[in-house]
């Protein structure tokens, strides 16, 4: 025997009993009357509620567990390095204000290269993290697990106070949330967790707002408050106030539609008067908050990041956004092919009205029409309200993603469909609820029907699982995403930068060649490539390739000047290096090989020029003083040495210069002491157990700086000269391959 609650339709029941029961649950609905209607206004018995609640949120959260278990060993890969491990904000460096005027990856908003993306609620959360528990990955996935159980438990919920699902039907769609495939990037992926937490405030502005169990005075405010909540977590979050408004239009349809006809202004009208221009206004104050945000530009983007956004054609433009949406709503259908980035030729631009693609983009259009013919056909009967519902959830979030109001800095990405997919899953459900409901369904249309469920999650459970061992470090994503996507030069990029890492430099140099024969104006790579070259000839025609298609890539500016130099071109190599700090003045490498160029008090000028730009360099504070000391000027280089020794004590450079210092101007007594006191410092250091204990997490963020899967090289650590490039005895040059960051943090590139 089928169990499901009490459920009667308003339009064919004599019941008194259970008349009484629906228009207590009906009318006392906060939205007008229609939120928590199901199939046919149904209504649900308030008994056994609690009980029930509690198996299905367990049995939800149990999925959960079960799914991303195997994700908490991953380690930081891809964007969570420059958003959380290499990310001033959240390691506690920076100020705490600071976390309100910079972007998402730590970069101040009013900088011309900033991403203008204002997450700061998210980037708190990964501060907290750090604070807690410190740079240990697994905690940061413990928590994202954590708020994406919150997120799929009150999804269920959703489902079934608001939607009006049977509770088994409800525990369906929470689980099938919970163990979708298209999650697993905004889950295990670490910045993953602006989406989620976003959407966990998506779903409580929304069920504040239309869930009659939640009912406030004030819940009006209590909904936009979370609604600025999401927003702040990630900018699509401000959606949820148009999905409130929208249902909420559609809920009190009834009651708009008696006023305007009958000039009758009911309770219920009334009421729904006083909830929208709330709504609306915090809409528009919220919306004015971010424009203002944005600090007068938009973010910049390149040609690999939306190539489509760069086409010269609008039919072109037109139908390749139109078949991102028709891939990304199969990517929920059919979660096969996942990746970690879909940049560049991933999804090849859509030029002709004959490519075969299209076919999928007018099926898509086709079920957008459908859809909203059916919200236009029940307003007035309101028999299908999940169906009204699970279509506002799917298009309008996904809005900000389309390209349609603002271009985007992607082709694809899955995370963005993190709220989106509850659309496509109410939607789903809800139709198998009807067919297993209908009394015409054969028992062999139930059987086949409930095994093809049971098949679906097993696949998907099992995808997911499979997904998480990918985002498990830096070579397992990266080949995960060369098997999905052997065409997309980054990944070849990627890969490449990797075997470099690691020393394997001819595979380094085949996937370089790949990338570049994939996408041709590929500039990092022919800058990459340029400094594992043999010879200096082959070197500086990648670096020209390299400057010609990107022409402010720092770098590779850099690397040529480095080239110049060895080819005894003096002067173009000054050039160069001029050059190069013309479009990055802070660009300390430069200044560096600069002074080795120059001679006499030119060389002084420039060293001085960087001991003052990063006054808590050692490095650099000795090596002025150095040069001081060369050149007889004995009292200033006493000063640097001891700026140097401010802030480090130990620096070994530092210490031997200031004896060399003392010992010249004749004070034996304070170099023996300094030696003395040195030496002592040294040896107690270097006995196990009897000095201090180095920080881990230290060395694991300096270990960190030397990547970044990112499109393009940024700027050389400025810690230090880098290795200069010289000839070893193979014939063979090393010169700096640069550190790679992501492209949203990278000035002048």
């Amino acid at each position: 025997m089928r169990w499901s609650p009490h459920y009667h339709n308003h339009n064919n029941n004599n019941n008194p009993i259970q008349n009484q029961q629906y228009h207590q649950y009906h009318h006392g609905c906060g939205a007008g009357g229609g939120s928590g209607s199901g199939v046919g206004r149904r209504a649900r018995p308030r008994h056994g509620w609690p009980e029930a609640a509690v198996a299905v949120y367990a049995a939800v959260a149990v999925a959960v567990i079960v799914c991303y278990w195997n994700g908490l060993r991953g380690d930081f890969v891809h964007d969570d390095i420059p958003a959380v491990a290499m990310n001033a904000d959240v390691l506690g460096t920076g100020s705490l204000a600071r976390v309100a005027t910079n972007d998402f990856w730590g970069t101040p908003l009013s900088d011309p290269n900033s991403h203008k993306s204002y997450r700061p609620l998210t980037t708190l959360t990964f501060r907290l993290n750090h604070y807690v528990f410190g740079l240990q990955p697994v905690w940061f996935h413990v928590v994202n697990v954590i708020l994406h159980g919150l997120c799929s438990v009150l999804f269920a919920r959703l489902c079934i106070s608001v939607a009006g699902l049977e509770h088994k039907y409800g525990l369906l769609a929470g689980i099938v949330f919970a163990v979708h495939p298209i999650h697993t990037e905004a889950v295990t992926g670490i910045v993953g967790r602006a989406d989620v937490l976003a959407c966990l405030f998506f779903l409580l502005s929304f069920l504040t707002y239309h869930d009659t169990r939640w009912k406030r005075r004030e819940r009006v405010l209590l909904s936009c408050t979370f609604g600025a909540l999401s927003m702040l977590a990630k900018e699509t979050g401000l959606m949820v106030l148009l999905v409130n408004l929208a249902y909420d239009i559609y809920s009190s349809w009834g009651h708009i539609k008696k006023s305007l006809v009958e000039h009758k202004q009911t309770e219920e009208y009334n009421s729904f008067t006083r909830r929208v221009p709330k709504t609306i206004a915090a809409t528009v104050a919220l919306l004015t908050f971010r424009l203002y945000m944005l600090q007068g530009s938009l973010p910049k983007f390149t040609e690999p990041d939306n190539p489509a956004a760069f086409h010269d054609s609008s039919r072109v433009r037109f139908l390749s956004y139109s078949y991102v949406a028709a891939f990304n709503l199969w990517l929920m259908l059919c979660p096969s092919a996942l990746s970690h980035d879909w940049q560049m030729n991933s999804l090849p631009l859509v030029t002709s009205l004959y490519d075969i693609r299209n076919i999928g983009t007018c099926v898509a259009a086709a079920f957008l029409l459908c859809i909203t013919c059916k919200i236009l056909s029940d307003m007035d009967t309101q028999k299908h309200s999940p169906q009204v519902l699970a279509a506002l959830l799917l298009i309008i979030p996904y809005i900000p993603a389309s390209n349609l109001l603002v271009t985007v800095g992607f082709v694809v990405a899955e995370r963005v469909l993190y709220i989106p997919s509850m659309g496509l899953i109410l939607l789903c459900v809800y139709g198998l609820q009807t067919i297993l409901n209908h009394k015409k369904s054969s028992n062999r249309v139930v059987m086949t029907t409930k095994f093809f469920v049971g098949f679906t999650l097993f696949v998907f459970v099992a995808r997911t699982v499979l997904r998480n061992s990918d985002w498990m470090s830096r070579p397992t994503i990266i080949k995960a995403g060369l098997k999905t996507l052997p065409h997309n030069a980054k990944m070849h990029y990627n890969w490449a930068n990797y075997q470099r890492d690691v020393g394997d430099t001819q595979t380094a140099v085949n996937h370089y060649r790949e990338a570049l024969r994939l996408w041709p104006s590929y500039a990092s790579a022919h800058n990459n490539l340029g400094t594992l070259m043999e010879r200096s000839r082959d070197a500086e025609h990648h670096f020209l390739a390299a400057i010609r298609y990107s022409p402010g890539h720092v770098n590779a500016h850099y690397n040529l000047g480095q080239v110049y130099r060895l080819m005894n071109r003096t002067k173009d190599a000054v050039a160069m290096l001029e050059r190069c700090l013309m479009l990055n003045n802070g660009y300390t490498a430069a200044y560096l090989l600069l002074a080795k160029l120059h001679t006499g008090s030119q060389t002084g000028r420039l060293l001085k020029h960087v001991a003052a730009y990063q006054p808590k360099n050692p490095e650099h504070q000795a090596r002025y003083a150095r040069w001081l000391r060369d050149n007889r000027r004995v009292a200033e280089a006493l000063i640097y040495y001891k700026r140097a020794m401010a802030v480090n004590m130990e620096h070994r450079e530092s210490v031997l210069g200031l004896a060399r210092v003392l010992r010249d101007r004749g004070q034996k007594s304070r170099v023996y002491r300094l030696i003395t006191w040195w030496q002592s410092t040294r040896r107690r250091h270097s006995v196990p157990g009897g000095g201090r204990i180095v920080f881990a997490g230290d060395l694991y963020v300096k270990g960190w700086q030397l990547y970044k899967q990112g499109q393009t090289t940024a700027p050389l650590p400025s810690a230090g000269e880098p290795p200069p490039r010289r000839q070893n005895t193979d014939g063979k040059m090393s010169m700096c391959n640069g550190v790679q960051l992501s492209h949203v943090m990278i000035p002048g590139k």
